[in-house]
């Protein structure tokens, strides 16, 4: 089997590899023309719980906002003022010089029609990008890749760190899964036939095709020799995984390929964990928000540092927001729409969507959907990768104009 007919490696906690339960489509043979939109680099962050949009790009002019928060809204001269009537957690601001230089792109009342507000099934929604009542095996990712495979000269089709879940690469895009960054120089040491032969006999018939992991992952592993970053990290797990997306571009990007093939992958997905903030909310969001400000200051140096910045989107997702009123335990609880950030050097920065009317809440305490979570993914697929937008998301959705030519 040749290695265009999959690779999806992960590395679970004890830093050996799984192989997930399906292969990836058929890609041998693919003109690398017909993926040049792969230039363009995406990096998608997952605000893993659910984050509360409230509280993070405030409304803070509307007089129900402090009514449905006594006790956990953001006091106005503390927040970021963005315009008249909305502004940011002050925890955000790292990415004011984002703002200011218009490379921040905020799009509000994101969410879907009949959301679900389980964790497992909405983010399910998101990650294969159907409809609420339906059920979709791959991910949005993944059939993107099968529709148009990245050029040959790529490593594999994307890397997920920090996540075991490779959520919109599942079921057949060529992702290595890195549960922990710092197994990431290990993995491909670590990863031989003979002990993926023990741990899985069942297995043995695929062992043919377990070098080109090894060989992917090796590729996309930094060396000793190669120059190091310049960029200054934030400490912790985000920071962490951040540090090793920049590691996986700057291992990807060797002289021996060839210009605008040796890119290494043309997806990375990074999680930020603990947004369920159904307790005591105000200071983990604060934490969160601070860490994902930081993070994202940090990782415009390094871009910029490494040449990539121009040819990179970095997008926000998550499950859901939370509900306008706060709990009784000075929380949140699960709602329907939440603002999402795109940044890059070709976004066309600003408020975009539909900013929340507190006045007009749903029966069940929610705000209505102002732009459907797809499109985002048609602005991605279309506008930056130059795909056929609607036959992946097999519905037509109408791109943001969020990027600049």
């Amino acid at each position: 089997m040749k290695r265009r007919n999959f690779l999806s490696m992960g590395a679970a906690a004890s830093a050996t590899l799984w192989l997930p339960r399906a292969f990836g489509a058929q890609l041998a043979g693919v003109d690398a023309a017909q993926a040049r939109g792969y230039d363009n680099l995406l990096i998608l962050v997952e605000l893993k719980g659910g984050n509360d949009g409230l509280n993070t790009v405030i409304p803070f002019a509307d007089p129900a906002y402090y009514q449905l928060r006594k006790n956990i809204g953001i006091k106005r001269e503390q927040a970021i003022q963005l315009d008249e009537r909305t502004a940011l957690h002050p925890s955000l601001q790292a990415l004011m010089p984002l703002w200011r230089s218009q490379q921040l792109a905020i799009v509000q009342g994101v969410s879907y029609a009949q959301p679900n507000l389980s964790h497992f099934r909405s983010i399910e929604i998101w990650d294969t990008a159907s409809r609420s009542d339906q059920y979709l095996r791959e991910g949005w990712l993944t059939r993107a890749f099968a529709q148009a495979p990245v050029p040959s000269g790529f490593a594999a089709d994307g890397v997920v760190i920090g996540s075991a879940e490779m959520g919109p690469l599942a079921n057949g895009a060529r992702a290595i899964a890195l549960v922990n960054p710092a197994q990431f120089v290990k993995a491909s040491r670590l990863a031989t036939p003979v002990s993926l032969h023990e741990r899985n006999p069942e297995l043995a018939h695929i062992l043919d095709v377990e070098n080109d992991i090894v060989k992917a992952a090796d590729r996309l592993r930094p060396t000793q020799g190669q120059a190091q970053l310049k960029t200054v990290f934030p400490a912790g797990a985000f920071g962490s995984s951040i540090k090793t997306a920049m590691q996986v571009l700057a291992a990807g990007d060797t002289p021996q390929e060839t210009p605008k093939s040796g890119q290494g992958v043309a997806v990375i997905r990074l999680t930020l964990n603990g947004f369920d903030t159904h307790q005591n909310q105000p200071g983990q969001q604060a934490a969160l928000l601070k860490q994902l400000a930081e993070g994202f200051a940090s990782m415009k140096s390094a871009l910029v540092e490494l040449g990539r910045w121009d040819e990179t989107l970095i997008m926000t997702y998550a499950e859901f927001g939370r509900r306008p009123r706060e709990n009784q335990s000075n929380g949140t609880d699960h709602g329907t729409v939440a603002p999402h950030f795109v940044m890059g050097g070709r976004v066309r920065g600003g408020l975009y969507g539909v900013p929340p009317v507190l006045a007009r809440l749903d029966g069940n305490g929610n705000l209505p959907v102002g732009v459907d979570f797809r499109q985002l993914y048609a602005t991605v697929l279309g506008s930056w990768w130059g795909l056929d937008a609607p036959a992946i998301l097999e519905q037509r959705f109408e791109p943001l104009p969020l990027l600049r030519a």
